[in-house]
């Protein structure tokens, strides 16, 4: 069994923000597999699926973003889960570039208060897709909760895209080593 995690905040407010990148990306791998029921358990809303003969749980906490940990823990004690390989966490990183992607199987919290929360509940060894919104000189709290640019948005299909098959490839080919390998790459510059 899976559980693919996307970080986010809940509410209207934060429905378009870089900061729910998580949000949006479980929203688009469920329309991928036309998953149309999403329901509230484990202080979440989750849709299930099997997928490659396995069960997979779409999860977005409802907590806010710096309680993540809260809803994960339940879900994680419920199932019984083992967080090395069970658990995949999708959520937003200002030190990459918009539409760079990151891959890593375990670390810090990097200054995200939503994976300091998992960190605190399950400790550092999970699987984490970072998902690149770019850096702000400005205000770090205004670029996260900040909704995508005019350009930005241009390219976030692509960007979803590139997501979805990562996920998927990780839930059917199980060779993370090759999936890393494939997506850690900084994403070429349109001319």
């Amino acid at each position: 069994m899976k559980v693919v995690i996307g970080l986010g905040n809940p509410g209207k407010k934060y429905e378009k923000t870089r900061h729910n990148i998580g949000f949006i990306v479980v929203d688009s791998l469920r329309k991928k597999f036309n998953l149309t029921d999403e329901r509230e358990k484990f202080q979440a809303l989750i849709s299930e699926k099997n997928i490659d003969g396995e069960k997979v749980i779409f999860f977005k906490p409802q907590t806010f973003m710096n309680l993540s940990g809260n809803a994960l823990i339940e879900i994680v004690n419920f199932y019984k889960l083992d967080s090395k390989k069970d658990i995949i966490v999708i959520y937003d990183d200002m030190s990459l570039d918009f539409g760079d992607i990151r891959i890593r199987e375990k670390g810090s919290s990097g200054g995200h208060n939503g994976i300091k929360s998992i960190i605190s509940h399950i400790g550092e060894e999970f699987i984490r897709i970072k998902c690149g919104i770019g850096a702000k000189k400005e205000d770090a709290v205004e670029h996260v909760l900040g909704e995508f640019s005019q350009s930005e948005q241009k390219e976030l299909v692509e960007f979803l895209e590139k997501l979805n098959e990562c996920v998927i490839e990780m839930l059917t080919v199980h060779n993370l080593d090759r999936t890393m390998q494939k997506y850690n790459k900084k994403k070429e510059k349109l001319k």
